[in-house]
């Protein structure tokens, strides 16, 4: 066999090498995703008058996509509209989502696109996070989106964190596309103020959503079942290909949950 498939590659990019089985995402066993539509398998639909409906089909989202192909058990900690705000306020503690019984091994947050759309609330930076007490976090989205890191780090401490960035649209306005751009940079801030957390940068990394990729994955404003299929295929590429480029950081997952720890890696 040839064992070096399981090393990091040099040179390799992320996303260069496909895990269609999730490669080393399999290693967790418990994974919560928490984010708006596209974490929920949304589907567009139209009645007779051409009306759209929107219908969050959990089965369809990329989360239980990856369930499937690794077995490891998938939370969908999201609904269509979510926004960082709104999961902290009201939308986690109503669904029960804080409880310990849910804890995982790993987080993937995939908010900030309806965020950036709200006019009403700033990005904000790192500076807006209390890190001794996130109820004293501002109300950015920045402060929102720390303080669902903490809460969960207060649920399962040792859990790996995983943020993805919106991927790049054909057509993108300069204003977008700066918004984006500024998301994606916070994310990488926070990368750096959190331990073992990692970004899923489709900003940079994912093809470009043009008419083509459109016509593929798409069904109206949201993916198709096939495009939710290729985002988990993306996302557990690119989990797979942090793993295999940082070992250290996950040599201990199998402790994360059960109280243990290996005490010979003192980054633990």
């Amino acid at each position: 066999m040839d064992i070096t498939k399981y090393y990091a590659i040099e040179g390799e990019k992320p996303l260069d090498v496909i895990k269609p089985d999730g490669g080393m995402t399999a290693i967790f066993r418990t994974i919560g995703c928490i984010g708006d539509s596209l974490a929920s398998g949304e589907h567009e639909s139209l009645d007779e008058s051409g009306k759209a409906g929107y219908n969050d089909y959990y089965e369809y989202s990329w989360g239980q996509y990856i369930a499937r192909a690794t077995g490891t058990k998938v939370y969908n900690f999201s609904r269509g509209g979510m926004t960082a705000e709104e999961y902290c306020n009201s939308f986690a503690a109503d669904r029960d989502f804080w409880n310990p019984e849910l804890a995982c091994q790993a987080y993937i947050l995939a908010l900030g696109l309806n965020d950036l759309c709200n006019t009403k609330i700033e990005l904000g930076t790192t500076a807006d996070i209390d890190l001794t007490n996130p109820e004293n976090n501002k109300p950015t989205f920045a402060g929102y989106y720390g303080k669902i890191i903490q809460k969960y780090r207060e649920i399962s401490p040792k859990s790996r964190i995983f943020m993805m960035t919106i991927p790049r649209a054909e057509g993108d306005s300069a204003e977008w596309t700066a918004k984006v751009e500024a998301h994606e940079a916070l994310l990488h801030e926070l990368a750096e103020m959190f331990a073992f957390a990692y970004v899923l940068d489709l900003t940079a990394y994912a093809p470009v959503y043009d008419k083509k990729f459109r016509e593929n994955f798409y069904l109206a404003g949201h993916m198709n079942a096939a495009g939710y299929w290729f985002t988990a295929q993306m996302v557990m590429s690119y989990i797979d290909y942090i793993i295999r480029n940082h070992p250290e950081d996950f040599s201990q997952v199998g402790f994360i949950g059960k109280g243990g720890v290996h005490n010979a890696h003192a980054k633990w």
